[in-house]
């Protein structure tokens, strides 16, 4: 398919970023009363990011341009997120193509999908001209997935509740060494797993600074996923390391050379990738530049 099949692109030329987040830590603290569970966490963004162009199409068309292994396009969630929002607004008089490149690898537990909602959300709420407020498009997005409503907001945060209680934070914006071992993690699989904890302790924001927290799920990952275990074991010999969300991802923060130096003595077999840690999403320069015409 071509641009021309497409339409011409909505808005700017420039392409629209859809970051990365981390989890540095994860706790469960609970579980409600509909099996969904309670849980700490500190998002933050990371400067690999997926990429989105928007193109006309003609009223009631929603369409992803660009192939995602093993994601069908009318699954996807920027066609969900597309369609929801149109919905949200009785919007009908565009459609819209959704140009996705993706860099964000999937079932890394770096949120892409996510990522890609959120960023769907905030740029067609611009160049459609809808003038929802954040809040509000935070409520759709979490509609389509917990994650979704950190990235439409665009700052690091401390997150509670299912993990659409969100706190904006400022934590420290390191260089972090970031691996993908050739495997996907399904997060159901880890959270109905019975061995998980679910009462660790709540912990404050100052708790965490002062001792860094861990993430729950990791244990239940090691045990399941070998080739996790492993990672996590290798990048370890650098620095900390940790699972981001579910999985697979792992990560550790360190400085800029040394991380390109252990990348460089990266198995062969993952994927990795040396990012920035970042308290401001691209998104919301993007979204500057869109408006300033």
């Amino acid at each position: 398919m071509s641009a021309a099949d497409t339409g011409p692109v909505i808005g700017r030329a420039e392409p629209w970023p859809a970051p990365g987040k981390l989890n540095l830590f994860l706790h469960v603290v609970g579980r409600r009363a509909d099996g969904y569970h309670l849980l700490q966490t500190a998002f933050q963004f990371v400067s690999l990011c997926d990429e989105l162009r928007f193109h006309e199409r003609p009223p009631g068309v929603f369409e992803r341009w660009g192939d995602v292994a093993g994601v069908p396009a009318e699954a996807d969630l920027v066609v969900r997120a597309a369609r929801r929002l149109a919905a949200e607004v009785g919007f009908t008089s565009r459609g819209v193509a959704i140009e996705l490149t993706k860099r964000l690898p999937i079932g890394g537990g770096v949120g892409g999908g996510s990522s890609d909602a959120a960023t769907t959300l905030v740029a067609l709420n611009q160049l459609w001209g809808l003038g929802l407020d954040t809040p509000t498009l935070a409520r759709i997005g979490l509609i389509l997935g917990a994650d979704v409503p950190v990235f439409v907001g665009g700052q690091a945060a401390w997150a509670e509740g299912v993990g659409e209680i969100l706190t904006p934070c400022e934590f420290p914006e390191p260089s972090y060494l970031l691996i993908r071992p050739d495997v996907a993690v399904a997060t159901a699989e880890i959270f109905k797993a019975p061995e998980l904890t679910r009462d660790s302790p709540v912990l404050t924001i100052r708790g965490f600074l002062t001792d860094g927290g861990r993430n729950d799920c990791e244990p239940v990952v090691r045990q399941r996923h070998p080739i996790v275990a492993e990672a996590l074991d290798w990048l370890g010999q650098f620095a900390p390391s940790r699972l981001t969300g579910t999985g697979s991802c792992v990560f550790a923060a360190l400085p800029e050379a040394l991380a390109k130096a252990a990348l460089g003595q990266l198995p062969a077999r993952w994927q990795g990738w040396v990012v920035r840690g970042t308290n401001r999403s691209a998104l919301l320069d993007r979204l500057m530049l869109e408006r300033s015409g």
